[in-house]
């Protein structure tokens, strides 16, 4: 299958395009710089791209069978809060050019869509609260909102038109895509590390293997079984003070773990997926991964 990842070469793109390719997808990437190759196990194509409403995006999607979305435009470290000052930039950015990007794709013939979205469609709900697909969405932030706001324009395209779309909900994303040797807790393993004072927190985590099997699992669904869905993603509860005792046991370092959190995020509830037979790394794939950010 011809398949084009848009943002491929960010921290959750080049997970899913190594996997994708892994599984003999011809895979291209686009975005608004060309990747370093080194990323990759192999060459893969480019295509310059840049979400913008104007685009006309007919060159970047024709010839492919498939388009994951994995673009997303946002001040640099935040997704919460990634408009900055210009939410009107923001709106016209993630929403309206990755619905004209998708309904180009419709009218140039490609057949699957998968769109990356997030957690954070669901809001705030009452502690203890299971997050289930059909659970009422409330976004409480712009980028929240953004992404509902896809979703919903991407199921009512692919009720009307050949294109099949299905959106993951992802929960936060963990883990290396070698040889790239930055993470997403960086700087918190080198405040312990350090000895600096770390707050207390818990939340729900999902490794980038994980999502990119994703992925690749919606990809080989019949398209009756996925156009229109929305599927959770989502893997384990990670609280600080786990994580850093796990620091604490591979390091020697003798300095105090932060207490655990007394404020538990709502659980997300993958039974969808997991029933087309989605398996995450789960505890042991946590370890793991901890070892490699602390030996590499």
């Amino acid at each position: 299958m011809r398949v084009l990842v848009t943002g491929g070469s960010g921290l959750v793109g080049r997970f899913i395009v190594r996997r994708l390719a892994a599984d003999d997808h011809d895979v291209t990437i686009a975005g608004r710089r060309e990747p370093d190759q080194a990323l990759f196990p192999g060459a893969v194509d480019f295509h310059l791209s840049d979400l913008d409403p104007d685009a006309d995006y007919t060159s970047v999607v024709e010839g492919f069978d498939c388009l994951v979305h994995a673009a997303f435009s946002h001040v640099p470290g935040r997704y919460r809060g990634g408009e900055g000052d210009d939410v009107a930039g923001f709106r016209k950015r993630n929403l309206d050019a990755t619905v004209k990007l998708f309904k180009t794709a419709a009218e140039s013939g490609v057949k699957r869509g998968v769109f990356l979205s997030t957690r954070a469609v669901y809001g705030n709900h009452p502690a203890g609260t299971k997050l289930l697909e059909t659970t009422s969405c409330n976004p409480d932030t712009e980028y929240g909102a953004v992404k509902r706001a896809c979703e919903i324009r991407l199921q009512t395209l692919s009720q009307n038109s050949p294109l099949s779309v299905a959106s993951l909900r992802i929960t936060g994303v963990y883990g290396q895509s070698p040889p790239d040797t930055t993470h997403k807790w960086e700087d918190l393993f080198a405040d312990y590390l350090a000895g600096e004072p770390v707050g207390a927190r818990c939340g729900t985590e999902v490794h980038g293997v994980d999502v990119a099997s994703a992925v690749a699992l919606l990809l080989e669904q019949p398209v009756e079984t996925v156009s229109g869905e929305i599927f959770n993603v989502s893997d384990i509860l990670v609280d600080r003070h786990d994580l850093l005792d796990m620091v604490r046991l591979q390091t020697g370092c003798s300095h105090a773990l932060p207490g655990r959190s007394d404020s538990l995020p709502n659980s997300m509830d993958t039974e969808k997926l997991r029933g087309l037979g989605w398996r995450p790394g789960g505890l042991p794939l946590l370890k793991k991964s901890v070892t490699g950010m602390l030996t590499r």
